[in-house]
């Protein structure tokens, strides 16, 4: 999957201080989330990409077909042209083009398809794992969960396995719709990004 880039605005870095400021005897429950680790690897995410891949397998196969069939028209016309009449030759080869063309334009209607649906799941797993991400932080009492932008957490900040953890143990499947009045409203950092492919 392709890295799933943001960034932490300043104002949650000066919070972030401003906590860490405050009176000596209030402890202050912080959290670190690998984000792009916990896309790569939730239950959700793999789901999804079985279910597109699934979706478009037929229209890869066609393609697979037409490239193959191309492929041998070609060789076939390398081998026998030499033969043929400047006539026929000449037909041969553009029907071969209009077919190469015909196939360009298919492979990149099912390129900009497969691309425009992964996108679109991606983002709505993204969404899914920022409401969950605040669900476990509400349950388990942290005050502060960051996210991508952190260069150097210890490790018992990093709830990132927790989290998975968690999600292991939910429906491998998004809900029909992604909850959005039973979470707190969205922090800035946990703002979702236009979506980008993981790898």
């Amino acid at each position: 999957m392709s890295t799933f880039n943001r960034s932490i605005p300043l104002w949650g870095l000066f919070l972030c201080l401003g906590l860490a400021a405050g009176p000596a005897n209030a402890e202050i429950k912080m959290g670190v989330v690998n984000f792009q680790k916990l896309l790569e690897d939730a239950p959700q995410t793999k789901t999804a990409m079985q279910a597109l891949e699934n979706e478009f397998a037929p229209r890869r196969r066609e393609l697979l077909t037409l490239q193959n069939d191309l492929k041998a028209r070609d060789d076939k016309l390398q081998k026998e042209g030499a033969v043929m009449s400047e006539a026929d030759r000449a037909k041969a080869e553009k029907t071969l083009r209009d077919q190469q063309r015909e196939f360009s334009r298919k492979a990149g209607e099912f390129q900009d398809d497969a691309g425009t649906r992964k996108n679109e799941e991606i983002g709505k797993v993204q969404r899914y794992l920022v409401t969950e991400i605040q669900a476990y932080a509400t349950a388990q009492g942290y005050d502060l969960v960051l996210g991508d932008g952190v260069f150097f957490a210890k490790g018992p900040l990093d709830i990132t396995a927790n989290v998975l953890a968690v999600l292991a143990t939910k429906p491998a499947s998004l809900p029909a719709s992604a909850p959005t009045s039973a979470a707190p409203a969205k922090p800035p950092a946990a703002t979702t990004p236009p979506a980008k492919n993981p790898k």
